[in-house]
C-alpha cells in the first residue's frame, strides 16, 4: 500500500510538472505568432479532418466480381438487348450514342428505354438505374 501512494505521488508530480512545462511552451508560443496563423492551422486542420470524413463517407466497398442477378432478368422479362441499353444508361450515354455503339435507331433505342421503365416500375433514367443496382441488374 506504501508503495502504491508513492509511485502516485510521483506520478501526481511528474504529471504537474508536465502540464507546467506545456503551458510555459504555449505562453512562449502564443507570444512568437500572430493569431492568424493560428486561425489558418486550425482551419487546415478542420479542412483535413472534413476531406477524410468525407473520404471515409463516400468510400463503398464493392464486390471485386460483379454478380449479375439472373433471376432478377428472368423476373422482370429484360431481353438481352435492353440490358446492353441499360448499361449504356449506367454510363450517361444519350439515346443517339446507344444507338451508335449498338447499331440500332434512335427510335429503336427510345423504345427500349420505355419498355424499361414499363418493365423497372419508373419514370426516369435515375431511377431506372438506380432501381437496376439495387436488383444487381448492372455493376
Amino acid at each position: 500500500m506504501r508503495g502504491a501512494r508513492t509511485i502516485l505521488l510521483w506520478a501526481l508530480v511528474l504529471a504537474l510538472g508536465a502540464f507546467a512545462l506545456q503551458w510555459l511552451e504555449y505562453r512562449f508560443v502564443t507570444r512568437a505568432f500572430s493569431w492568424q496563423i493560428y486561425v489558418g492551422l486550425i482551419g487546415a486542420a478542420f479542412a483535413a479532418g472534413g476531406v477524410w470524413v468525407g473520404f471515409k463517407l463516400a468510400a463503398r466497398a464493392r464486390p471485386e466480381t460483379f454478380q449479375r442477378n439472373d433471376a432478377a432478368l428472368a423476373a422482370l422479362g429484360l431481353t438481352g438487348q435492353e440490358v446492353r441499353v441499360l448499361e449504356r444508361l449506367a454510363a450517361g450515354r444519350s439515346n443517339k450514342e446507344i444507338a451508335r455503339d449498338l447499331g440500332l435507331s434512335p427510335n429503336t433505342v427510345k423504345t427500349h428505354v420505355a419498355n424499361l421503365y414499363a418493365k423497372l416500375e419508373v419514370g426516369r433514367r435515375t431511377q431506372a438505374i438506380g432501381k437496376a443496382r439495387e436488383l444487381a441488374l448492372i455493376p
